[in-house]
């Protein structure tokens, strides 16, 4: 398994976790950009969102956005605000070949350079 994500989900790598349960594990990063900043991972292997491919990773993609929300107001950032952004390939900023959704808050939000 070269998939530092897959690991992370296997225990194979630690991680502070958020939230997990039987299709998605989020924890914080590693190098946040703000006060919160965790990632969301559907345990279920995507490469990016160029290789969904059929229903059963649709569904599994539709879960996770509905429970970053709940994940979210563990935090206390849900009704403050927060950015939800999913990096796609090299060029966008995807620095691992796994699906995730990296979920930021806690302070107001600008658009960066």
């Amino acid at each position: 398994m070269e998939c530092v994500f897959c690991k992370i989900i296997a225990g194979e790598l630690p991680s502070r976790k958020v939230y997990e349960d039987e299709k998605i594990l989020a924890f914080h990063d590693i190098n946040p950009v703000a006060p919160v900043h965790f990632l969301v991972v559907p345990k279920r292997h995507t490469k990016s969102l160029n290789y969904i491919s059929d229903n059963d990773d649709v569904d599994h993609i539709c879960y996770a956005l509905r429970k970053i929300p709940e994940i979210a107001a563990l935090l206390n950032v849900d009704d403050s605000g927060y950015r939800v952004i999913i990096n796609v390939g090299e060029d966008g900023g995807q620095t691992v070949e796994h699906l995730h959704y990296h979920v930021i808050g806690g302070k107001k939000l600008g658009w960066g350079k």
